[in-house]
Parts: structure tokens; C-alpha cells; sequence
């Protein structure tokens, strides 16, 4: 197991640098003059060529990566100008807040999306399992923008029960109950899309399951059918769960961008849209960078966890 998962961090290593070029080139080529958005109506020939000349925006593409990935391997993602403060600073600041809402987002969508798929296999063409199909498909269908706008109108403007944004309340928060309180309906709105993905996969793979001999044979032995389902079926379920369960991590935190924004929630999502709008490149760059690299960390989890539960996938 040692073997295969420093094999599998061994190969993380050319997939960040492929995710490194393309996040600089996506960022480099958007059209337009970042020194002269910067700028705005202070703009002049000499002041954008000047600021051109600071930022290195003046130098050919292949110098000006090669001048931030140095950067980047030693732990200095550049300045933001529009902070003033460095971007590897601004990206830790913002980044517990992001883990913190896309981990809970997760976790439920892992609980309910693997619970909703068992029961519907387990009751496969009954009432249950019918209402909770209908329900898997209402949950993928629905954006999870228009979700958390119906959720604010609903649950907060209108009954009052939550905040309509924000971590943590203006006056007398910063609690652990203060901080669930604000992450309820961001969580949930996120959650929604994976929780039905899940469910969907986890349902297909139990059926599929429960139909091969060695649940036959549990069953035939006498043993009780909470275990079957619950031991023996679920955990050869799961090995095809689990790499989905990694996709919908990216999910969650790529949909962050946006749920963040609807809840005013300060995470890197919500510090790249209001950085996009300032055009600060840097800044962009250190933050999809960061999401990258989270991403394809989960990933490395996700082939470590199937790996635990399949043994043959280790060679």
C-alpha cells in the first residue's frame, strides 16, 4: 500500500505542473491590457508601460511562466497590487473558510447521496424507491445558483430561521453555533447537485451487487439482512462510489465560486470573482492554482481510499 500511494504522489507531481501551465496561459491570454484596467482613468502611454515594465507583462510568454513558477516552487505566488499584500498570504486567509464549506457540503452529500441509493436499491420499484428517483432527479436538474437565491427568499427573507449570508454575524458571533447557523443554506445548496449524483451511482451500484452470488450466499447461510446490505453489499458498493465521491469533491469546490458569492461567503471563490473583476492577475493565478491543487490532492485520496477497499487495484 506504501508502494502504490507514493506511486500515486509521484504522479501528482507532472499533473501540477501540466495544471500550473495552463492556469498562467487561460489567466495570460484573457484579451485586454491588465495594467491599463488597473489603472483606469489614470491611464497614460507612460504610466501602462510603466506598470507593464513592474508587473513583467512586458515579456514573452514562456519567460513570464517560468519567472512565476520559480515563484511558485518556492512558496511566493506574487504581490496582488490590488491588496497590497502578497497572494500566498490573501490565499490562506481565504482558503479554511472554502474547506470548511465545500467539507460540509461534501459530507452531507456523502451521507444522504449513499443512504438515498441504498434504500431505493434495497426497495427497488417500491413507493420508496420511486420517491427518492423522482427526488435524485429534481436535485440534478436544479442549478445550485438558482437553488441558494430560492433558499435566501424562502428561509431567510422570508421565515426568518437563517442569515442570508455571510460566516459569522456582525455583532456578538464568531461561535461554533454562530458558524452553523451561517453554513446550513450555502451547504445545503451545494450539496444538492452531488447528493443526487451519489445517489444515483450508489443505487446502480448496489443492484448490481445484491444480484451476485456471495450475497446470495450470505443470505443463504442465515445471515441477518441489515448485514448483508449494510457489511457485504454496501462495502463492494463502494469501490465504485468512492471515485465519484472524489469527482464530486472537484465539484463542490469548483462550485464554490459561485455559492460563495450568492452567501457572501469569504472564501477563495468569492475572493476570485471579485479578483477577476479587478483584473488582478496574480491574484487569480495563486487562487485557481490552489483550488488545482486541492483538486488533484482529493484525487490522490479517492485512488488511495478504492485502493484500501480493492486490493487488486494496487498493481
Amino acid at each position: 500500500m506504501t508502494a502504490f500511494a507514493l506511486r500515486r504522489l509521484a504522479l501528482a507531481v507532472p499533473v501540477l505542473l501540466g495544471v500550473s501551465i495552463v492556469v498562467f496561459l487561460v489567466i495570460a491570454l484573457i484579451p485586454g491590457d491588465p495594467a491599463l484596467a488597473i489603472l483606469g482613468t489614470f491611464a497614460t502611454p507612460e504610466t501602462v508601460a510603466r506598470l507593464n515594465a513592474e508587473l513583467g507583462l512586458d515579456q514573452p510568454l514562456p519567460v513570464r511562466y517560468l519567472a512565476w513558477a520559480k515563484g511558485v516552487a518556492t512558496g511566493d505566488l506574487g504581490r496582488s497590487y490590488a491588496l497590497d499584500r502578497p497572494v500566498l498570504d490573501e490565499v490562506l486567509d481565504r482558503l479554511p473558510p472554502t474547506l470548511i464549506l465545500a467539507g460540509a457540503a461534501l459530507s452531507l452529500s456523502v451521507v444522504f447521496g449513499v443512504a438515498a441509493g441504498v434504500v431505493s436499491a434495497v426497495r427497488q420499484n417500491g413507493w420508496a424507491d420511486g420517491a427518492i428517483r423522482i427526488a435524485l432527479l429534481i436535485g440534478v436538474s436544479t442549478p445550485s445558483f438558482f437553488l441558494g437565491i430560492l433558499l435566501i427568499l424562502w428561509l431567510s427573507v422570508g421565515l426568518g430561521w437563517f442569515p442570508t449570508g455571510g460566516m459569522t454575524s456582525l455583532f456578538g458571533g464568531g461561535g461554533a453555533f454562530d458558524l452553523l447557523h451561517h453554513l446550513v443554506l450555502p451547504a445545503t445548496t451545494l450539496a444538492v447537485v452531488a447528493t443526487a449524483i451519489l445517489g444515483r451511482v450508489t443505487r446502480a451500484a448496489m443492484l448490481e451487487v445484491v444480484r451476485q452470488d456471495f450475497v446470495r450466499t450470505a443470505r443463504a447461510k442465515g445471515v441477518v439482512e441489515d448485514r448483508v446490505i449494510g457489511v457485504h453489499a454496501l462495502k463492494n458498493a463502494l469501490v465504485a462510489v468512492v471515485p465519484v465521491i472524489g469527482l464530486q469533491a472537484g465539484y463542490v469546490l469548483g462550485g464554490a465560486v459561485y455559492v460563495e458569492t450568492v452567501f457572501q461567503w469569504p472564501g477563495v471563490g468569492r475572493m476570485l470573482v471579485e479578483a477577476i473583476g479587478r483584473r488582478d492577475i496574480l491574484l487569480v493565478q495563486g487562487g485557481v492554482l490552489a483550488v488545482a491543487a486541492l483538486y488533484v490532492l482529493v484525487n490522490v485520496a479517492t485512488d488511495l481510499a478504492q485502493a484500501a477497499l480493492d486490493p487488486r487495484l494496487r498493481t
